[in-house]
């Protein structure tokens, strides 16, 4: 009887650290982490040399690219991140 008191109330504390812990607020920093991680492991993007900015949550891109689909890849992949508000896009093409 103890045991599936205990087994329970245990269950209960879980439960509500995992609750409270999705309502913290995701820092800048844990974005930008985030978010280039996202890019540099997407073989289309290929992301490694995209800047990234964050502020309040607003992702800012940057940098060149070979194609369209790549850019709008980016902004998609960026917009995925839990916590991200907003993305600006200012990654160029490249000229060819």
């Amino acid at each position: 009887m103890i045991s599936k008191l205990f087994a329970a109330l245990l269950a209960l504390c879980l439960l509500a650290s995992v609750v409270l812990a999705a309502d913290k607020p995701v820092t800048d920093d844990a974005l930008y982490d985030q978010v280039r991680i996202k890019l540099a492991g997407d073989a289309e993007v290929k992301g490694g040399a995209l800047k990234v900015d964050v502020k309040q949550g607003v992702v800012t891109l940057g940098g060149t690219v070979e194609t369209q689909r790549q850019k709008d890849k980016a902004t998609r992949l960026a917009k995925k991140v839990r916590g991200v508000k907003q993305v600006v896009n200012n990654i160029v093409l490249k000229d060819k």
